[in-house]
């Protein structure tokens, strides 16, 4: 028996020649906030879509708490969506708006208006229920989708780039209250984002999609410090790559040979063999700098760039063979004072904290 609440089995979709999903599997446990992140087209949307009911797989199944969903309309899936969208009825009030999925279930109207009351206590939207949606901001009026989508109990909410549309401030209060709401209700939720840092904050788990399929599942931090792929490397964080020869592979790591000869031992291998070619990636907060020695043991570059930008400082290092590495630095580093453009640098990092992956 699986414990799973949601599951997805070898989800296929097809569009003509073209698969945007393929053979997507994953299971979602209840009360689990799943994300799906990825960039257009990388098949996120069409995954939720067809749990939402909105669109039907070619091959596959969807279930919800053991039933199979592929027969069930989408609006009898009691499923709540909130899409980038808001979707309000402008010639209705937010309580009007938030009432409308329980007065087409017939619901008393003293039951809706207590539960319309409970809605908008729950995002912060107490007071507004005779406002029209024209004279609220976008982040009030996404709270109201949310409020709508969350009135009548589902047990299942899906997300799709809901606050994509907002600034940077507004987007992260809203992540903040939709991350809070969770924790209240309990709600299974499955949010689709191209922004890994939203990802980030309010990820259980994220499902990683690249061209229609899964590349790697897992909690933020296991992403981050064991990408699976160069495509999740990339995608999760800010990253560097640097050409390397594989010149070793013992067990699970390898010893590479770097520009200028440089030699590393001990890194995390990712699919790569002997006598290949990788790239090695380095993460910019994981590497030191300090003033050139020429010693020909560290890979070293003449600092091109640095920009200051608060918490820390980026500096951009062009490499004495070829290509650039970013470097972050925390505020206040003693380095920042004696280092500016055009100085010569050693580039130091731990190997055990790198990855390479096969080119």
């Amino acid at each position: 028996m699986t414990s799973a609440f949601i599951e997805i089995r070898d989800i296929r979709k097809d569009y003509g020649p073209i698969t945007a999903v393929k053979d997507v599997t994953l299971d979602i446990k209840k009360g689990e906030f799943m994300t799906f992140l990825g960039p257009s087209g990388s098949g996120k949307s069409t995954t939720l879509y067809m749990l939402a009911g909105f669109e039907h797989p070619t091959a596959g199944d969807i279930r919800v708490d053991g039933a199979s969903l592929l027969d069930t309309p989408s609006h009898k899936r009691n499923i709540g969506m909130v899409f980038q969208r808001y979707t309000l009825f402008p010639h209705l009030t937010v309580g009007e708006n938030v009432a409308f999925p329980l007065r087409i279930r017939r619901m008393p109207k003293a039951e809706v208006e207590r539960k319309v009351k409970e809605a908008l206590r729950l995002v912060r939207l107490e007071g507004f229920e005779d406002r029209k949606p024209a004279l609220m901001s976008g982040g009030q009026q996404q709270r109201v989708a949310l409020a709508r989508a969350l009135i009548y109990d589902p047990p299942v909410l899906l997300m799709d780039e809901p606050l994509s549309a907002l600034d940077k401030k507004l987007r992260e209060e809203i992540q903040f209250e939709i991350r809070r709401i969770h924790r209240e209700t309990g709600v299974t939720i499955l949010y689709v984002t191209h922004d890994q840092e939203e990802a980030l904050r309010l990820s259980d788990r994220i499902a990683v999609f690249s061209h229609g399929r899964i590349d790697q599942i897992g909690s933020g931090q296991t992403l981050y410090a064991e990408p699976a792929t160069r495509f999740v490397a990339g995608f999760i964080g800010d990253s560097n790559f640097v050409d390397a020869d594989v010149v070793e592979v013992q067990g699970s790591s390898a010893r590479l040979r770097l520009q200028g000869g440089v030699e590393v031992a001990g890194v995390p291998l990712h699919g790569a063999s002997k006598g290949s070619r990788g790239a090695l990636l380095l993460r910019p907060e994981r590497i030191e700098l300090r003033k050139g020695s020429g010693d020909g043991r560290h890979l070293n570059g003449t600092i091109r760039d640095m920009t200051f930008l608060g918490n820390n400082t980026d500096i951009l290092v062009d490499l004495s063979e070829g290509g650039s590495v970013s470097v972050r630095l925390p505020f206040g580093h003693p380095l920042l004072h004696d280092l500016g453009p055009m100085a010569a640098v050693d580039i130091l990092f731990d190997p055990a904290g790198a990855h390479v992956f096969e080119t």
